[in-house]
C-alpha cells in the first residue's frame, strides 16, 4: 500500500499546461482543490475540467486566471461568474457522451483529483456518492491523486477503484458536502400534483434535485412498484424505497435496483446508499444511454427549464446569451422516455419567475440555447396545468401553453403569438 502524504505534496504532481479533472458534485475533493490553488504562483495554463461541483472553487477567482483556466462541462454556482465573465469556458455536451471525450482523447486527462472511501480488505476504495464521468476519467488519467475519507459512503456498481491506481493518497476526515432539502412552497406542490397525475403504478422515474422533484416524490406514497433509473437522486427517494413503493419490480434494466450516476442531498441519503446493494452507482455513459433508458417501460423523465416558447422550444442552460448551467442529461432522458413503452417526458417549471416574469414566452431570449427541441418535447407542466404538445401543430401548441401560463401574462402572450389562425 502506498503511504499517505500531505495535500501540498500530492498536488506537486500537477505541472504547468496539464489538464486536470476534478471529481464531481458532493465528491469535489476540497483539500486537493485548496492545495492545488495554493500552488498558483508556480503554475501556468493549467486547464481545469469538471461537471458541477459543490463547495469552493478558488481556482476560478480572477487573480488566478493565468494559472488556471476553467472548462466547465456543467456550470455550477461556484464557477458561474468565471464563465460569464469570459475568463473560463463551457463545453456543450450531452452528459452521456462526456466519458467518450476522455476515451477518444478529445479531452486528455493528465491528473485526476478524486475523493474516495478508505480501502476494503482487498485494497478497493469507492467513488461513493459520485461515479458519473469520474469512473472513466480515473481510467484514462495519467496520474490519480486520491483524497481518502471515512465519511465517504461505499457504493456498489462502477464505483470501485484499487489503491494501486493512485499516485498519491491524502487523508481527509471532512463531512461530505450536503445540500439541504428545500422547503416545498404551494406553487411547487401544485406543480407536483400535476406531474404526479401523469405517473402510473409501475413507472420508472428520472428526476433531479430541488423543490419540484422532492414535492413529486411526496405525492407518490400511494403508488406501487415504482423504479428509479436516474442521472441522480436525493433524499426524497429514501422514504419511498424503505416503504417499498420504490422496488423496481417492473424494470427491465437492472430490475429491483435503484440506478444512478451520482447522489446529492443530506446525510440521510448518504447513509441510505452506504453498503446498500439495492443501489447501483454506474458510469454515466450507461445510465444516460438513450438505448438503455428506453428499455424500461413507463419511463417518466422529469426535468425543468428556464423558459419555454410557444412552439415548445425549451431553454434550460442559459439566460439569453449568459450561460447558466448546461445541457446535462435532459436530452438523454427526454428522448429515452419518449421512446419507452408508455413513457412520458415532462418539463416542469413555475409559470413565472420570483420577479413576475413569464417563463412561457413568445420567443426565447436572444442567444438562449435550445436544450430540448420543439420536436422532442411532450408534456410541459406548470402550477396551472398540463400541456401535451406531442403531435400538435404550432397553433395548438401555442393555445395549450398559454392556458398553463400565469393568468397575468396570458393576454399579452395571445397578442404576441404568431401562430394564431
Amino acid at each position: 500500500m502506498k503511504h499517505f502524504t500531505t495535500a501540498e505534496e500530492a498536488v506537486k504532481i500537477i505541472k504547468s499546461g496539464d489538464n486536470v479533472y476534478i471529481h464531481s458534485v458532493a465528491a469535489a475533493p476540497q483539500l486537493l482543490i485548496k492545495a492545488m490553488t495554493e500552488r498558483a504562483a508556480e503554475l501556468q495554463a493549467v486547464e481545469i475540467f469538471h461537471l458541477h461541483t459543490e463547495g469552493a472553487a478558488p481556482y476560478a477567482a480572477p487573480e488566478f486566471s493565468k494559472s488556471f483556466h476553467v472548462n466547465a462541462l456543467f456550470i455550477g454556482a461556484n464557477v458561474r461568474e468565471n464563465i460569464q465573465s469570459g475568463r473560463g469556458d463551457y463545453i456543450p455536451n450531452f452528459l452521456s457522451e462526456v466519458p467518450s471525450f476522455f476515451k477518444k482523447g478529445i479531452i486528455p486527462i493528465d491528473v485526476a483529483l478524486i475523493h474516495v472511501s478508505p480501502p476494503d480488505v482487498h485494497g478497493f476504495c469507492s467513488l461513493g456518492v459520485s461515479v458519473e464521468v469520474t469512473h472513466t476519467a480515473v481510467q484514462i488519467a495519467k496520474h490519480v491523486i486520491a483524497q481518502v475519507n471515512p465519511n465517504m459512503p461505499r457504493t456498489y456498481g462502477d464505483s470501485t477503484i484499487h489503491l494501486s491506481k493512485f499516485d498519491a493518497i491524502v487523508a481527509c476526515h471532512d463531512p461530505i458536502i450536503e445540500s439541504e432539502v428545500p422547503e416545498i412552497d404551494n406553487e411547487s406542490m401544485q406543480i407536483a400534483k400535476n406531474v404526479a397525475s401523469l405517473i402510473e403504478d409501475g413507472s420508472c422515474l428520472q428526476l433531479g434535485i430541488g423543490s419540484i422533484p422532492n414535492a413529486v416524490l411526496k405525492m407518490l406514497d400511494g403508488h406501487k412498484n415504482l423504479g428509479i433509473h436516474s442521472e441522480m437522486f436525493s433524499d426524497g427517494v429514501v422514504d419511498l424505497a424503505e416503504s417499498g413503493v420504490i422496488n423496481g419490480k417492473y424494470k427491465v434494466i437492472r430490475p429491483e435496483k435503484i440506478v444512478a450516476g451520482f447522489v446529492m442531498g443530506t446525510r440521510k441519503v448518504y447513509d441510505f446508499i452506504h453498503d446498500n446493494p439495492m443501489v447501483e452507482m454506474l458510469d454515466i455513459s450507461y445510465v444516460n444511454d438513450t438505448s438503455i433508458i428506453r428499455r424500461n417501460p413507463k419511463t417518466i423523465a422529469i426535468n425543468s427549464a428556464i423558459e419555454v416558447d410557444l412552439t415548445g422550444q425549451v431553454c434550460a442552460d442559459s439566460i439569453g446569451k449568459k450561460m447558466y448551467s448546461g445541457v446535462g442529461g435532459q436530452m438523454d432522458f427526454i428522448r429515452g422516455a419518449s421512446l419507452s413503452d408508455d413513457g412520458k417526458p415532462i418539463i416542469a417549471l413555475s409559470s413565472q419567475t420570483a420577479k413576475g416574469i413569464s417563463r412561457i414566452v413568445p420567443f426565447l431570449k436572444e442567444g438562449a440555447g435550445v436544450v430540448t427541441t420543439r420536436a422532442h418535447v411532450h408534456y410541459v407542466v406548470t402550477e396551472y396545468g398540463i400541456a401535451n404538445l406531442y403531435g400538435k401543430n404550432l397553433h395548438q401548441r401555442a393555445i395549450a401553453l398559454i392556458n398553463i401560463a400565469h393568468p397575468t401574462h396570458r393576454e399579452q402572450l395571445e397578442k404576441d403569438c404568431f401562430y394564431k389562425r
